[in-house]
């Protein structure tokens, strides 16, 4: 595939007044922002409160700190990651730049030493032409630090401090910014066994939104039981909480009673399987999760299980032995906003000039964050100077990330990059080559969008 190296908004008028844009946090999708805004000619001060101030996760003083695993996951073109991997490259990404610098063994994953990564990145971002680095905590979108910015970027993460999220959260409102997180499973609907799984609705017969998987009572108990013995993730102090009703983990359920689970998320009322007009002892729904129906979520399965338990107990449930998982379950604290409603093109609706970038918009994951402020300072870049830049098609992996933002749902949650994103394909094909296809699309368009939007820059 032949792709350039780097697509820079240039503006060959040297006359033109240089605009100055604050990034507010000096993580992944803060440092990789600041890059691209610097890269084409923006003067950025970039604020980071380290070392003066901490949240509760981070320890170092380095930028880029990486706080939970070392791992930026899967190399391979066949992954929704492992194309954002490539499209980050040839857009100069400065984490991607950073990662190959500081990579270690991890097979087909891409991995990383921890303290050599967050070295590097703060060494270039001191480094870097147009970027100048505060250390000082932004405590409101109103300070008077920001008020010479023609833009604000606010990259500060899902742990961003209490007074930045209250003074977000008077601008957007709190019903629009949320603080804990509560994920379901999202499996590929092609992994799911069609000869056990029937379609059908609790409520609406005709309904075919929903895949259901029953299981007899033998079955059921076993389950239980898996739920109560798995191990799972030991929340740390600040994030110990008292579940809301509406979104306890599956396995709080199961602690409540064995039968629990049988009258709540998996009850069989109303779900007859066509086939044979068995109504059976329980049943695990799955809603589907696009509009083409290539991905599927798990009613109520939110889940604090570890994510090798979660792959081996929900595979136990019938239909899904084979199961493919897009995304894992998890229950944290997560500072993000209802990115469809409050955000257009990553700019707050209710404040034009400040924009949001990483975690806090809706992304999940240390790549996924980095992508997003990674377009943020492209995107700004251009406008600053009265220009436009097209937005990646949806079949891409960048594309898909930014199409999630945009997406209205019932309940926004944030997600990481996934095939289910992007639009079905368009032919029948058998399922072992489909994960290629949408890799060998997702490239092709993306090399034709890099290919228009450097004639444009042209």
């Amino acid at each position: 595939m032949n792709i350039r190296k780097n697509l820079v908004i240039h503006n060959d008028n040297q006359e033109h007044t240089v605009k100055k844009v604050a990034v507010v946090g000096g993580g992944l999708a803060g440092c990789e922002c600041a890059w691209q805004l610097a890269r084409a000619g923006v003067a950025v001060t970039l604020y980071e409160m380290k070392p003066h101030k901490f949240s509760e996760a981070h320890t170092e003083e380095g930028l880029a700190e990486l706080i939970c695993s070392n791992s930026l996951r899967s190399n391979e073109f066949t992954t929704g990651i492992g194309l954002l991997k490539e499209e980050m490259r040839a857009l100069g990404s400065l984490i991607m730049e950073a990662a190959l610098a500081c990579e270690v063994p991890a097979g087909k994953a891409l991995a990383v030493d921890r303290a050599k990564f967050s070295e590097y990145v703060t060494r270039r971002i001191a480094e870097r032409e147009n970027i100048e680095l505060e250390r000082r905590e932004v405590e409101s979108l109103d300070a008077p630090e920001l008020e010479d910015a023609d833009a604000v970027v606010v990259a500060a993460g899902p742990l961003a401090s209490s007074a930045l999220t209250e003074s977000l959260m008077k601008i957007i409102g709190d019903n629009k910014l949320y603080f804990y997180d509560a994920i379901a499973p999202i499996i590929s609907r092609d992994s799911v066994n069609m000869d056990i799984a029937f379609w059908g609705s609790r409520y609406r017969p005709e309904d075919d939104d929903y895949l259901n998987c029953p299981m007899n009572e033998e079955q059921y108990k076993a389950f239980v039981a898996a739920l109560l013995e798995g191990e799972k993730v030991v929340p740390r102090e600040f994030e110990k909480e008292i579940h809301f009703e509406g979104c306890l983990p599956i396995e709080a359920m199961a602690e409540r009673g064995e039968q629990t689970l049988a009258f709540g998320p998996l009850k069989p009322v109303g779900l007859e399987d066509p086939r044979t007009g068995e109504r059976h002892y329980a049943v695990v729904q799955l809603r589907a999760e696009n509009t083409d129906k290539t991905a599927f979520n798990l009613v109520g399965f939110q889940t604090k299980l570890k994510y090798p338990e979660q792959k081996k107990i929900f595979r136990m449930i019938p239909g899904l032995e084979n199961a493919e998982f897009l995304r894992l379950g998890s229950i944290h604290r997560n500072t993000y906003v209802n990115a469809p409603k409050v955000l257009e093109n990553l700019e707050l609706k209710n404040r034009p000039g400040v924009y949001l970038a990483g975690q806090i918009t809706g992304v999940e994951g240390y790549l996924e964050s980095a992508a997003c402020g990674q377009w943020l300072g492209i995107m700004l870049a251009a406008r600053l100077e009265g220009k436009d830049v097209e937005e990646p098609p949806a079949e891409t992996s960048l594309g898909a990330l930014l199409g999630h933002l945009r997406t209205d749902a019932k309940k926004f949650q944030p997600s990481n990059v996934n095939f289910g994103l992007m639009p079905g394909l368009k032919k029948r094909m058998p399922k072992k080559f489909r994960k290629e296809a949408y890799g060998e699309r997702a490239r092709e368009m993306f090399a034709q969008w890099l290919e228009r939007a450097g004639k444009q820059d042209a």
